[in-house]
């Protein structure tokens, strides 16, 4: 298990962030990323001897993301984001807060795509899609976002 450790010590970090990026905020992403190690230790022989034991965590993280919002049907309605958060410094605030206004299944498929650079195939298998219903929603998302941007009525009321 020494391995384990090892993995765990390096990769905690990137992952909480990955797991803020499909969540929204640190205390659920803290919770994927605490769900999807113990899931990993509970596999680690039979996956420590493939090549992307981090591959494996990310689609835990994913599905089990997946299967949170998939239950709930609804988002989480906040008064007010908050001026910075813990995960600011790895990107631009702005950003952020908007992307935490788009739907989970939208949010999830622009993190997968550009944050994680994946081919709109795999997305599809990890999130237990169709390939169109991929480039669709990364078509909504990221049309949404730059509503936000261009509009100045939307940029002022921020």
């Amino acid at each position: 298990m020494k391995d384990f450790d090892e993995f765990v010590r390096a990769r905690s970090d990137a992952l909480l962030r990955y797991g803020y990026v499909l969540a929204g905020n640190s205390e659920d992403a803290a919770d994927l990323a605490q769900e999807a190690l113990a899931r990993l230790g509970d596999a680690w022989p039979r996956v420590r001897n493939k090549h992307d034991p981090e591959g494996y965590v990310r689609t835990i993280m994913v599905r089990l993301h997946i299967k949170h919002w998939r239950s709930r049907r609804r988002e989480d309605l906040v008064a007010a984001v908050p001026e910075r958060g813990e995960f600011d410094r790895y990107g631009d605030a702005d950003l952020w807060a908007e992307l935490q206004e788009l739907p989970r299944k939208q949010r999830a498929v622009l993190v997968l795509l550009y944050y994680e650079d994946l081919p709109d195939q795999e997305i599809a298998e990890i999130l237990g899609i169709s390939r169109g219903t991929v480039r669709s929603q990364a078509a909504r998302a990221l049309d949404k976002l730059r509503i936000r941007r261009e509009s100045p009525v939307l940029r002022e009321a921020r």
